[in-house]
């Protein structure tokens, strides 16, 4: 297998600049119990958060490239989108549901500004929900941004992972090891799999993920890279559903050490506690899946106690970005969150 690294691409970190981000328009009305209207909504006020358009009505984030199925979808985003539609470029194409940070391809650069897509295989999270025409974005995806798409051979969701450019990914047991994603791989195999594809050095294991993940644990719920050798991860409120996982995943956070040698400093947000769909089912609610644009962060909000807290301690890692708070409950009965439906294309600059 060849090796990011040895042609001179890594993933960089979410911060770092970016050219756009790829993501798409809900459109299969039974993938949301709870009707179209709410997630279309709120992914529209994400979008706008990206673009962050200045007093003049001037996009100063990031282009949003956004799938849409026709030319009917296209209407319904534009006049949800409003006047960041300006910052937006709308594609026509075939794709099953919008978590495009699982489906779409996984942007590499190089020193010289080049771009690669490390396209891997999809299988609908184990198996779960496969959905026709989710296998073939990452290579459209791709295409449309004119990278190379580069084929990996095995499965991974872009959600399992989370780098810090230089040189680390954190993941999960759960998911990459007991989540029927790639049979027969073990933790050795997979760790060799993650480094060169990614280019990076170092595999930080966790164990497992929130109940009710159907994506088996994804670490974009756990815990985020927030800057070198600082993670962020979410501390249990009182009655937290999760609370064992989740200081157990700041206990392993705090004895490990990056690619560099370093120990991590593990800074915490509370975590939403319980909650619940209008069914009152569990839901896997985490303030770790915000997005990080060039010019905002765009952290979801449940309508819980601890919203205001977390967005305020989400704006205090991201000095230079304004922390948006959107409502994400209507996104998250669909299965995900706003990190979810996002993919970003690095910058061919060097960063």
């Amino acid at each position: 297998m060849k090796r990011a690294k040895d042609q001179g691409f890594r993933q960089p970190a979410e911060w770092a600049p970016h050219d756009a981000v790829w993501t798409a328009w809900p459109h299969i009305a039974e993938e949301w119990a709870e009707g179209l209207d709410g997630p279309r909504a709120s992914l529209a006020k994400m979008i706008a958060g990206i673009v962050a358009l200045d007093g003049a009505g001037i996009p100063r984030g990031e282009r949003v490239e956004l799938l849409v199925t026709d030319a009917a979808a296209e209407a319904s985003a534009r006049a949800l989108v409003g006047e960041a539609a300006a910052g937006v470029r709308f594609h026509q194409a075939h794709y099953g549901d919008v978590w495009l940070r699982d489906t779409a391809p996984v942007f590499l650069v190089d020193e010289a500004g080049g771009l690669t897509a490390a396209c891997f295989d999809f299988n609908g999270w184990g198996g779960k929900y496969v959905m026709p025409g989710d296998t073939h974005v990452a290579a459209w995806v791709a295409g449309a941004a004119g990278a190379p798409a580069w084929p990996q051979g095995f499965i991974l969701e872009g959600g399992a992972i989370e780098v810090d450019g230089e040189g680390t990914i954190l993941t999960t047991r759960q998911c990459l090891l007991g989540g029927n994603r790639n049979p027969g791989v073990g933790e050795a195999a997979m760790t060799e799999l993650l480094c060169a594809s990614l280019g990076a050095e170092r595999v930080i294991w966790l164990d497992r993920g929130l109940a009710n993940d159907h994506t088996d644990g994804h670490i974009d719920t756990l815990a985020r890279f927030v800057a070198p050798g600082v993670v962020a991860a979410m501390a249990p409120a009182a009655g937290d559903p999760n609370t064992e996982a989740l200081e157990g995943i700041i206990a392993d956070l705090r004895a490990a050490r990056d690619a560099r040698g370093r120990r991590l400093e593990v800074v915490t947000v509370p975590s939403p506690g319980t909650v619940r769909d209008e069914q009152k089912a569990l839901m896997p609610a985490s303030y770790m899946n915000f997005y990080i644009g060039n010019r905002a962060v765009i952290v979801p909000t449940y309508r819980a106690a601890t919203d205001d807290a977390a967005v305020a301690a989400i704006a205090a890692m991201f000095p230079g970005r304004e922390a948006v708070g959107v409502d994400c409950h209507p996104v998250l009965v669909g299965g995900g969150g706003f990190h979810c439906t996002t993919q970003q294309q690095p910058s061919r600059r060097k960063s």
